[in-house]
């Protein structure tokens, strides 16, 4: 009998185009490879939609508060819907920065040195020394996140603005120069190792999500050394946590810094993107794994109790 899969995207945080891109994307993937798909645009009633279509697998597009913070994996377990990607301690503790570093330190991954602060103190004076980078605490696809330069007297003022959307509690954490990399793991296999190059100012929304807004070195051109670490350490993030499914884990290379250059892991994501210019399915891709075949595994490798 064919698997009646739900695709949960839009939501409702800032990340909801990313989610819609990524939902609709997968929904025809999965389509092609022949289950029986519902489109659900999720809202505050989700729970009663799920319960009216009784699908076999929930497969979470969703992206930000609400669709990777352990909300709705809480609501598919309440509802014993079979759903994808993390569960709910592992998503929850993934979003929100500062438990996550405190968690990838002490599975021995080097962090960068950060500080927690309210938007009114990032705001108004530096809290930490620049070269830092603000960033809202439990948001993704770059979301608030601001660089400040090593010539910069005053933080940024956009920060205290009314229509500051990046929350009232943000990080700002030491800024690290040099390479952007990042590495998917897929069922406990860590994927082949990207290197993200952009002529913006870093790796934001824009670089992310635009045409030709960054291009993906695959495989990225490393020391073999470091190329092994970054795998290994991807790995190590993603059991550090707990997580399940497809995760990415996301790095800031210094290659000038001494011998081996300084690598630094900024965050592990949950709920990678699945767009057309997204990383995980590209090294998926590289790996052996057509679209169609990594949706495919996600919704086989579903289950509750995540």
């Amino acid at each position: 009998m064919t698997k009646h899969v739900a695709v949960l995207m839009g939501g409702l945080s800032n990340e909801r185009p990313v989610s819609l891109s990524s939902g609709k994307g997968c929904a025809e993937a999965l389509r092609r490879a022949g289950y029986r798909v519902t489109e659900v645009d999720v809202g505050y009633d989700i729970a009663e939609r799920l319960r009216a279509l009784q699908p076999d697998v929930a497969f979470n597009a969703l992206h930000g508060r609400f669709g990777e913070d352990g909300t709705i994996q809480g609501v598919l377990e309440f509802l014993r819907i079979p759903y994808t990607h993390s569960g709910v301690l592992a998503s929850a503790l993934a979003l929100d920065k500062h438990q996550a570093k405190i968690m990838l330190k002490a599975a021995g991954i080097p962090v960068t040195d950060h500080v927690i602060a309210g938007r009114a103190e990032v705001g108004r004076a530096h809290v930490m020394k620049p070269p830092y980078v603000v960033k809202p605490i439990a948001d993704g696809s770059s979301f608030g996140v601001l660089i400040v330069k090593a010539d910069q007297s005053h933080p940024p003022q956009e920060i205290l603005g009314a229509d500051w959307d990046g929350g009232e509690t943000l990080m700002v954490e030491r800024y690290i120069p040099g390479r952007e990399l990042t590495c998917a793991v897929m069922g406990g296999v860590a994927l082949p190792v990207t290197e993200i190059v952009t002529d913006l100012a870093f790796y934001n929304y824009e670089a992310k999500y635009s045409a030709g807004g960054s291009h993906h070195v695959l495989p990225a051109q490393i020391s073999p050394k470091i190329y092994d670490k970054v795998q290994k350490m991807s790995l190590m993030a993603h059991e550090a946590l707990g997580c399940r499914g497809i995760t990415r884990t996301d790095f800031r290379y210094n290659d000038a810094a001494g011998e081996d250059g300084e690598l630094v892991c900024l965050e592990i994501n949950t709920q990678p993107g699945m767009t057309p210019t997204s990383l995980a399915p590209e090294q998926a891709l590289h790996a052996g794994h057509s679209f169609e075949d990594l949706v495919s595994w996600m919704v086989e490798d579903a289950s509750c109790n995540r």
